[in-house]
């Protein structure tokens, strides 16, 4: 095959035009979809700090009150796992069972902390944190679990931060099924789970919406 063989081809297609080729990228409705707070993971499977930088990067595109950018961030891979899985607590509306299972635990994390006293703005811009992530490591092929319940004091020195510990972002392969459960208003919203499906109740559009 010549050298130039597919430059020739590009300038067919496009009439002696340059041809841009743009790279597919799924939908905001399907990044959300997908994006499902994940309590299961395969434990062969464990992400590298390159992948868990790449996600914290989007921190640096996100808007942030008073544009004060006072998020820190730890990511958390490898042998430093085993002592942060014990500290997260995911399945509180599950209470009869231990979530995660023992050998589905998340293989990496990210932890978010204060770099300044926490406020209310601070918990907005944690929110839009969290949330953001969890949309990159979905379109990076992994799944994740915002995880409030962390023993901020017993992570804190655990990985010997110097700040403190907001939230966590639990990351890996996920090893399950979740569906999303419309419910009308009023039905209980809490998750469940059944012949080893997730089930994870959301209200209709027309119950949100205030008239």
């Amino acid at each position: 095959m010549a050298d130039n063989y597919l430059e020739k081809k590009f300038e067919q297609l496009g009439g002696g035009k340059t041809v841009v080729l743009r790279k597919s990228y799924p939908s905001l409705d399907t990044l959300l979809h997908r994006t499902r707070s994940c309590r299961s993971y395969d434990s062969s499977y464990m992400p590298d700090r390159n992948m868990l930088e790449k996600i914290v990067a989007v921190n640096t595109l996100l808007p942030s009150a008073m544009n004060r950018q006072a998020l820190r961030f730890r990511p958390v891979t490898g042998e430093e796992m085993d002592a942060v899985k014990p500290l997260l607590h995911m399945g509180a509306a599950l209470p009869g069972e231990q979530i995660p299972q023992p050998g589905k635990e998340p293989t990496a994390c990210i932890v978010v902390c204060a770099g300044v006293e926490e406020d209310r703005w601070m918990d907005i811009d944690l929110g839009i944190s969290l949330h953001a992530m969890a949309l990159r490591a979905t379109e990076l092929g992994l799944a994740s679990c915002i995880v409030g319940s962390c023993e901020p004091a017993a992570l804190r020195q655990a990985l010997s931060l110097e700040l403190q510990p907001l939230a966590v972002l639990a990351l890996g392969r996920g090893d399950g099924s979740i569906f999303l459960k419309p419910v009308e208003a009023g039905e209980s919203l809490k998750y469940y789970r059944k012949e080893g499906v997730h089930y994870v109740p959301k209200l209709r559009l027309e119950d949100i919406i205030l008239k």
